[in-house]
């Protein structure tokens, strides 16, 4: 065995957000011994960053929601290649999932009679969203944290994963790294879970933190599982555009779902110029009935502002692009304009969305109660990730299990806002339990010690070159490549284009040089992310350059139309034994009938 520290679990939990520490939580308490290794400190997990609130049908604000509406609502959202089965589990399992947050200790906002307060989001047809003002990802992990101190779990805070072991084609671990000094420890486990979130720190402008790198996608396909979905990346429509520092950082979409609108620099609320058909009926015509909407009038239709992500993006994108943008580039969103509607507006701003009114007071010296915020398209979310099996979240790979964003299915080419907090919950708590009953019916496996040198090698190449490449160069020229090239409207030549440009920037990579040692350098870790940033990347575009049609959050300018032919296919990419990527076409299962029924109800 390498001469470095060995932890011995059971489960190995890879991230240590809602889906890693529900999934934690579920594992410890079958009685197994479980270990959760997080990439930055615990609390910071990105899911934090998740401000708008949980989906689940309480029928708490409006009684004729129920789990069928809002899996109607996912399918319909996520254009009907969602894996249905996984859209089932997750409408029907979120509200028990709320529910048991709340016994944990979770201080949801209140309806007037004491029950959990549901907010309206886009997409969703019925006020659905629990929250906790715009901070409701900071109190599911406040709370998740608190209940999970006290199971035993074992937790490895600033910690990388460079590869997961394996023994006889199934996972036993991983082997990796502690940031702060640098030293290679290793996991021995019977199960490994990942929870480590999504890839958005492969485009320039995200909402994501730095620890999103695609780790746990690059992790899975490294060790033989197939990713799916992985031309479908979410741009949320509004991000910060102004001042520079703060472009990208998510603007809550609870600032529409609390009345905000959206206008071009002429001061017109465009979103009424294109409204889809299949949301006509349910789309409010005039700015008076989208506004009775927000204030919970059960007769009055939704504003076009809480259309799918994926449309008020690129309605953003085309006013922008046509010349009726702000000033830096996005356009206005406005929340200020309810003081014509409500005498104490400012006071009610203040209270639903707090961190959006300290956020753009502090970073742009903007007042929301008084003033528009400027916003864009910023990269949030990927629906695309490991293929999982919808009962138990494990991978193809016997062993590896996955939960969260970097899971795919239940989304297809397109997550509501909201939906991602219940979705770590409710498929968290299923590999929990699941990798759990893996661990005690299988052995621990034996550990290869080629494998870890090999990784090791690997790792400490950066300190022996004599190139002068700059790693944070290759990351930010690879950045600016896939925000230019792959991003919101995509074309065939400009995507064939990134291929050939990956290529030059891993060639770059590989001569990649670090100076120092490897205690506190941060050069040193981007480094080791890049070959997660290519991966990731070179799999987004190749499934995007497949899909020869525009579905959700899938822009094709050169394929303007929908093609039912892509409707019954999702694109899985593998490592092939040569070392590239293959892209291959799966069949989606065909829609069981009563949940075709329940689709056809409520179109």
């Amino acid at each position: 065995m390498p001469h470095h520290p060995v932890h011995e679990y059971d489960v190995l939990v890879i991230g240590a957000g809602g889906a890693g520490l529900r999934a934690a939580i579920e594992a410890s308490s079958a009685g197994v011994k479980v270990g959760v290794v997080s990439k930055s400190l615990l609390g910071k997990a990105h899911t934090v960053m998740a401000e708008g609130g949980i989906a689940a049908a309480l029928a708490n604000t409006d009684t004729r929601d129920d789990w069928r509406v809002h899996f109607s609502d996912t399918m319909r959202g996520g254009q009907y290649v969602n894996n249905w089965r996984m859209a089932e589990i997750h409408a029907k399992e979120a509200p028990d999932r709320v529910r048991e947050l709340e016994a944990w200790g979770a201080l949801f906002d209140r309806t007037p009679d004491g029950r959990i307060l549901q907010r309206n989001f886009g997409g969703h047809r019925y006020p659905r969203l629990a929250h906790v003002g715009d901070r409701t990802g900071l109190e599911m992990i406040r709370t998740l944290q608190d209940h999970g101190i006290h199971k035993g779990i074992g937790f490895h805070m600033e910690t990388t994963m460079l590869t997961l072991l394996q023994d006889a084609g199934r996972v036993i671990g991983a082997f990796g790294y502690e940031r702060e000094r640098g030293r290679f420890q290793i996991f021995h486990a019977k199960a490994v879970v990942l929870a480590t979130g999504g890839i958005g720190r492969a485009f320039k402008i995200t909402s994501n933190s730095w620890e999103y790198t695609g780790d746990g996608h690059s992790l899975a396909y490294h060790a033989g599982a197939a990713l799916i979905d992985m031309e479908f990346v979410q741009f949320h429509p509004t991000g910060m555009i102004w001042p520079p520092g703060g472009r990208g950082i998510l603007v809550t979409e609870a600032v529409r779902g609390e009345g905000g609108i959206l206008l071009n620099k002429d001061g017109r609320r465009f979103m009424f110029d294109d409204i889809p058909p299949a949301y006509r009926n349910q789309t409010a015509d005039n700015e008076e009935e989208g506004w009775r909407y927000t204030q919970g009038d059960k007769n009055a239709r939704r504003p076009p502002e809480l259309l799918t992500r994926d449309h008020v993006a690129r309605c953003i994108v085309r006013e922008v692009r046509q010349g009726r943008g702000s000033p830096h580039g996005g356009v206005f969103l406005d929340v200020s304009w309810i003081k014509a509607k409500l005498p104490n507006a400012a006071e009610h701003i203040k209270k639903k969305l707090p961190s959006m009114y300290h956020q753009f007071k502090q970073l742009a010296d903007v007042d929301i109660t008084r003033e528009p915020m400027e916003v864009g398209p910023t990269t949030h979310y990927v629906m695309g990730g490991v293929r999982v099996d919808a009962e138990t979240q494990m991978s193809d790979v016997p062993g590896l299990f996955a939960a969260g964003e970097c899971a795919a299915g239940i989304n297809g080419a397109n997550r509501l806002g909201g939906n991602s907090l219940s979705d770590l919950l409710v498929f968290g708590k299923r590999a929990g339990e699941h990798a759990a009953a893996y661990a005690k019916a299988n052995g621990a496996g034996q550990i290869n010690n080629a494998q870890i040198e090999k990784a090791e090698r690997a790792a400490m190449e950066p300190f022996e070159r004599n190139s002068a490449v700059n790693p944070y160069q290759v990351q930010e020229q690879l950045q600016d490549m896939m925000q230019d090239l792959v991003g919101i409207v995509r074309r065939e030549e400009e995507m064939l284009c990134a291929l050939d440009r990956l290529r030059e920037l891993r060639a770059q990579a590989a001569q990649v040089v670090v100076p120092g040692n490897r205690e506190y350098n941060n050069g040193w870790h981007t480094a080791l992310d890049l070959d997660n940033l290519f991966t990731v990347s070179e799999a987004i575009t190749r499934a995007a350059l497949e899909r020869r049609e525009c579905r959700g959050a899938q822009f094709r300018d050169d394929y303007p139309e929908k093609d039912s032919t892509y409707g019954a296919i999702s694109f899985l990419i593998r490592k092939a034994a040569d070392g590239s990527m293959q892209v291959s076409r799966e069949p989606i299962p065909e829609l069981r009938p009563d949940l075709k029924q329940i689709i056809e109800e409520f179109k």
